[in-house]
């Protein structure tokens, strides 16, 4: 099976969303106040239009769960092509994930520490041992958004690579829609107990505890089982326009989940499927140019990277353009992103090389040759 281009595309997308609206947030003051110009922009001509841009760029955060759903996707279709050609050695399947994942994660500590342009709102104390670990679910209160508040997502990943063989060889017994009960089942009811039953910090829910975003990660998984069995029909839903209507359509009533507790218990499943149909389908447009295409796969091949390191940057510099023109804040947007793109890729490239070289070295003569 080889790999989809096309989700490439739509992290890359969904990645620039993320770092936009950390952007977008920080010069509107967090959303609290717009910029002095705002009032008379919002009377032109074009009023619709720049209020339905303000906002799609509040929904930023949304495209967290694209990254979700997209990780389960690409982790089912990795793991299952592996278990194609014998028993998978989870033993190697866990040291992989910890090279790929630990390495530039602590590379981004360094970066965060010694970069002059980064928005350092915390002291940096004893928690940072807990960030290194990415522990960052102990004393959740003082830790889970500690120096990059992006770094939370870093401690739920890490709670579904632990779970995950459990996950597949569920996914595999029981077959996608089953397996996608059994997920929204449990995800929803630990929504349920930490927001009704047993209220605690939110930050339990956003990902503190990984089973509360179970069910995105489930649909992913499930996704992929179903691309398996019919790509052709999956690829004319997801890519050919008819999964970015529905979204678009969908999309009103996700967000009327946000009104009322019960309702919220749904919210990040129906937001995040929402936004992952409108970002794929707009990667399937794009696939069908080849410069773009082979751009924005780029970005989202070193997605990882970009995540990393974006928030504290455009924090600093955010905060520092509050006063320019909302025309302004839109020219310098697009080449900030650009730069933390390439930032992000050369730090990710390098750290996987350095990694690989090490680790190679590492092995014993005969495994090298």
């Amino acid at each position: 099976m080889k790999r989809l281009v096309w989700i490439d595309i739509s992290k890359g997308l969904a990645i620039l969303f993320v770092a936009y609206f950390h952007f977008f947030t920080t010069y509107f003051e967090h959303g609290a106040i717009p910029p002095p110009d705002w009032a008379n922009l919002a009377a032109g001509t074009l009023t619709i239009v720049k209020l339905a841009w303000f906002k799609i760029s509040g929904l930023g955060f949304h495209a967290v769960g694209v990254f979700i759903i997209l990780s389960g996707w690409t982790l089912m279709q990795s793991t299952a092509r592996r278990a194609e050609k014998g028993p998978i050695a989870w033993g190697g399947w866990y040291w992989a994930r910890f090279i790929r994942l630990y390495p530039m994660y602590w590379v981004a500590h360094l970066v965060y520490l010694v970069s002059p342009f980064v928005a350092r709102l915390e002291p940096v104390d004893d928690r940072i041992i807990l960030s290194l670990l990415g522990l960052r679910f102990i004393n959740i209160e003082m830790n889970f958004m500690y120096l990059n508040a992006a770094w939370w997502y870093f401690a739920m990943l890490i709670q579904f690579y632990l779970i995950f063989p459990l996950l597949f060889r569920l996914a595999c017994r029981v077959g996608p829609w089953w397996f996608l009960f059994i997920g929204c089942a449990a995800g929803f009811f630990s929504r349920y107990v930490l927001l009704v039953l047993w209220p605690q910090n939110g930050l339990w829910v956003l990902g503190g505890f990984a089973i509360c975003r179970l069910p995105e990660l489930a649909l992913g998984m499930s996704l992929a089982m179903w691309y398996a069995q019919s790509p052709a029909r999956l690829d004319w839903f997801l890519l050919r326009g008819a999964g970015f209507v529905a979204g678009l359509i969908l999309y009103p009533a996700a967000l009327q989940l946000y009104h009322g507790l019960i309702p919220y218990i749904f919210v990040d499943f129906a937001t995040g499927a929402c936004c992952m149909l409108e970002i794929v389908g707009i990667a399937g447009l794009i696939s069908l140019f080849n410069s773009p295409a082979k751009l924005f796969a780029l970005v989202g091949v070193y997605s990882y990277g970009l995540y990393l390191i974006h928030q504290p940057y455009v924090i600093w510099l955010g905060l520092r353009i509050r006063e320019v023109p909302i025309w302004g804040f839109l020219l310098i947007c697009i080449p900030v992103l650009a730069v933390l793109s390439a930032w992000g890729m050369l730090l990710e490239k390098g750290t996987n090389a350095l990694v690989n070289k090490l680790v190679s070295w590492k092995k014993p003569a005969h495994a090298r040759a």
